[in-house]
């Protein structure tokens, strides 16, 4: 278009209607239409291209003082129109106008005033013609043109008025007022077939949204025979906004036809390559494809006179002169821009540097010469290039709106463990990841970050945070950032590739050992924890080793809140999981095997404050020595109520009871380190504690169980075996105790490593997270997957660390967890009464990749959350 000329304003005064044209596009979806049935034309209904459209010309009777006419008349069935002319460089003095005749309602429209189009927008090609730019007018049957000249100056030779059917191509057959939609019967795929590339289409940050293909909307390729051309640069480096003319309201159902007769109109009627842009947005949200293999690739369309170089564009459907455009319409603006800017490292609310591609003034006067350099917002409207009024007064200025709305831009990895990082890149790594990332969105807009291993959120941040960590296993990880967005938009940072070298574990056992106390200050400052607070203990001394995990036995109590407490390296970004939850005036303790990081092991509360009691029974270790891992039972070896195992009857205040465990029931007379028991106290008549430990050895003041008058409570134990045997303590009053064996630790070579994992959320009955969703009833069974699932491997693992908790229980009951393809024992994990939750740490075997968890009365929600296996 020539420098300087106003588009679209005249069409403006005459109707509201603005005649430049837009697209968008995206993936794969179809959006909904704004009422009624589907349209033939319609998205929805799924037209499975070819659709071939007719375009019919009507040549214009030149009157003489730069006039000409279109009487009055019949035509065939069409739904766009435009008028050309032979010379695409002739420019046309005056006002070209047009009406035309409802085919349903016999009434004829106003006089609609068409807009000249620029000239080689799409470059200079054999056959091109001038033309206005193409109106649609919904189902016509009739038409008359005007050509009222401007100073009695000549017109172009060769003026024909151009009607666009959509349709099938049936015309003769059809009714008069039938554009014969029919959709296709053909059975096509959904997806276009893709032409040939220069490189593989990019990755974007942003999601790519849906969009109806070409294929899907109908676009006729025998059309389109020379395929696309690439951006020069292979960069996109800005977004486009227009939008398209309409003399008439649209029907969501009808954008399918416009599209396709806006294809049909560019390429017959302009003599272009192809449908001028790249993507098209209805106002229910609908993206379609617009010019051929520009979804992921940087096709360059013609859209925006002097800078389709760089860029690409989308256009929504309508006029927005008046009116502003549908929220839907404009979010459909932001998925798009932001998957296409996503690609390249833009910003939807930066800017970038473009170059002109021709000397002209855009619609504020601002100037450009050829070859130079300009800066402009990454997401600009097209008056912001050329002299144009598009895409609309009204439209404009919500491009603010959309600019803010948008996912975390130029969000990347910046370094993974201290070393630089680039998208692809591979770095070494340990068992533990350290990421940091940036991003241009302000802290404002930001919620959460999460940093994803292999797909899987491991770390969860605020929005202000640029760091994260977790624990690694064993191999190559794929590691991005994931950002959410205060509106809930979410962008991902390209991955980087971590292969990390970490050695299996073995298990060292240490006699229990107090280290930690908020009661009376041992180990961290005195004081209970309070809400949200954390307090950090050093433990790597304790271990006299060098520990990738520690054995922690840790006791809540005195919590003024139901709360809950999570254990979790020093160092890396707190779990979302937790390992102890209680409420008022409870004591609970759980076992807690937590990775080491920096030495240091920190402990973080929820809600009201509660004193934190932590005991050492081991560790484990990927240099040294140490014991490896058998699965064994679950088997029931102690019942005091019996005198299964020791003699018959409940153990008093200070009483002490020993089991052997060394040959027993097939547990190795010799080389057994530790067993791993799962103990539970009931019938207790007053408040008191127990202890287990090595028998041979002198008791510490280290706690396993502590419990009230009538309460059940479990707790696994991993207590070493000196002398064959194993003692049990019991402070005040009596209480029974059972022992069930789950595995134990030896010297043997042939047994199993710890890998540390997590702790990550593998199940949760109230969302219906690895599970169905709903209570576990009495009696019923509930089986996770846990083989191949969330970053554990699909083979070798032997047995699997949950940290097991049951909640919301309507009755005293027990929970048994088992290995998937075996009978279930009498032996049980986790023992409650009604409105009690209480968590337990389980070690249990994997036969056929699947655990299973049994209840036995009543109904109760559970959750497990994995934090290690142990495989061969």
């Amino acid at each position: 278009m020539r420098a300087g000329r106003l588009r679209g304003t005249a069409i403006a005064a005459a109707l509201g209607v603005v005649a430049v044209l837009g697209i968008q596009g995206v993936a794969n979806g179809i959006g909904a239409s704004d009422g009624g049935e589907v349209s033939p034309y319609s998205a929805r209904a799924r037209e499975k291209g070819p659709v071939e459209g007719e375009l019919h010309k009507l040549a214009l009777k030149p009157k003489g003082r730069g006039e000409a006419v279109l009487s009055q008349q019949d035509t065939e069935p069409f739904g766009l129109l435009g008028v050309s002319w032979s010379d695409p460089e002739a420019e046309v003095k005056g006002r070209i106008e047009a009406r035309t005749r409802d085919a349903d309602t016999g009434k004829w429209s106003k006089w609609v005033q068409l807009e000249q189009a620029e000239s080689g927008l799409d470059g200079k090609r054999p056959g091109l013609r001038g033309a206005t730019e193409p109106v649609w007018v919904g189902p016509s049957d009739g038409a008359e043109v005007r050509v009222i000249g401007g100073g009695g100056a000549a017109l172009p030779a060769g003026m024909e008025l151009t009607l666009v059917d959509p349709g099938a191509g049936a015309a003769k057959t059809r009714k008069k007022n039938d554009l014969g939609l029919a959709p296709v019967a053909a059975a096509l795929p959904a997806d276009d077939p893709v032409p040939p590339v220069p490189t593989p289409a990019p990755a974007s940050t942003a999601p790519r949204p849906d969009v109806v293909s070409r294929v899907q909307w109908g676009a006729d390729e025998s059309l389109n025979n020379e395929g696309p051309i690439y951006l020069p640069g292979g960069r996109i480096k800005a977004v486009f906004v227009h939008h398209t003319a309409a003399t008439t309201p649209y029907e969501c159902s009808e954008s399918a036809a416009i599209v396709r007769s806006l294809h049909v109109y560019h390429v017959q009627g302009n003599g272009w390559r192809d449908l001028g842009y790249n993507f098209l947005v209805d106002k229910c949200g609908t993206v379609f494809e617009g010019r051929q293999g520009g979804v992921d690739q940087p096709v360059q369309g013609a859209h925006t006179y002097g800078w389709n170089a760089e860029s690409t564009s989308v256009s929504v459907l309508g006029d927005y002169t008046n009116a502003g455009a549908s929220g839907a319409a404009l979010d459909a603006v932001n998925r798009v821009a932001a998957y296409k800017l996503g690609q390249y490292d833009g910003d939807i609310n930066g800017t970038t540097t473009l170059t002109a591609g021709d000397t002209q003034k855009n619609y504020f006067g601002t100037s450009f010469t050829k070859g130079q350099q300009y800066t402009f917002k990454s997401l600009s409207g097209h008056r912001d290039g050329f002299n144009t009024q598009c895409p609309g007064n009204a439209l404009y200025p919500q491009l603010d709106s959309v600019r803010t709305s948008g996912p975390a831009a130029q969000l990347k990895i910046s370094s993974v463990n201290g070393a630089a990082a680039t998208p692809g890149a591979t770095l070494p790594g340990g068992a533990f990841l350290t990421v940091d990332w940036s991003t241009s969105t302000p802290n404002a807009r930001l919620n959460k970050f999460e940093l994803l291993v292999d797909g899987e959120s491991v770390a969860v941040t605020d929005g202000t945070a640029r760091r994260a960590s977790a624990a690694l296993t064993d191999g190559s990880h794929q590691v991005q950032v994931r950002a959410t967005t205060t509106n809930g938009k979410v962008s991902t940072a390209l991955a980087v590739t971590v292969a990390a070298d970490v050695k299996g574990a073995k298990f060292v056992p240490l006699a229990p050992k107090r280290l930690m106390d908020t009661r009376t200050g041992l180990g961290v400052p005195a004081g209970a924890v309070g809400a949200g607070k954390v307090v950090t203990l050093p433990v790597a001394a304790a271990t006299g080793g060098t520990p990738t995990a520690v054995v922690l036995n840790v006791t809540a109590t005195n919590p003024t809140e139901a709360s809950f407490v999570s254990v979790y390296p020093s160092g890396t970004t707190r779990p979302s999981a937790s390992n102890l939850n209680f409420t008022p005036g409870r004591t609970i303790p759980n076992l807690v095997v937590v990775p080491v990081l920096d030495g240091k092991v920190s402990f973080y509360n929820n809600q009201g404050s509660v004193d934190l009691i932590a005991d050492i029974t081991g560790y484990f270790t990927s240099t040294g020595g140490g014991a490896t891992q058998t699965n064994f039972g679950p088997k029931r070896l102690m019942d005091t109520r019996t005198g299964l195992g020791v003699p018959a009857g409940a153990l008093g205040a200070g009483g002490v009871v020993t089991l052997p465990v060394a040959g027993v029931d097939g547990i190795p007379a010799t080389g057994v380190k530790a067993v791993v028991l799962n103990v539970t106290a009931t019938n207790p008549t007053q408040p008191s504690f127990v202890s287990v430990y090595p028998s041979g050895t002198t008791r510490s003041g280290a706690s396993n169980l502590n419990f009230t008058p009538g309460q059940t409570i479990p707790n696994l134990v991993i207590v070493p075996v000196v002398d064959g045997k194993i003692s049990f303590y019991n402070n005040q009053g009596t209480v029974d105790l059972l022992a069930d064996i789950t595995g134990y630790f030896s010297d043997a070579p042939e047994g199993a490593l710890q890998a540390n994992f997590g702790p990550k959320r593998l199940m949760d009955t109230r969302t219906g997270q690895g599970v169905r969703q709903g209570p576990v009833t009495g009696g019923g069974v509930v089986t996770l997957p846990v083989a191949g699932v969330g970053g554990i491997p699909a083979t070798g693992v032997k047995a699997v660390v949950l940290n097991v908790t049951a909640t919301n229980p309507t009755e005293a009951s027990y929970v048994s967890v088992y290995p998937s393809g075996t009978p279930r024992t009498s032996a049980s994990n986790l023992n409650f009464t009604a409105g009690l939750t209480i968590p337990n740490l389980v070690v249990v075997p994997v036969v056929d990749g699947k655990v299973s968890f049994y209840n036995n009365s009543g109904s109760v929600d559970l959750i497990a959350d994995i934090t290690g296996w142990f495989s061969s």
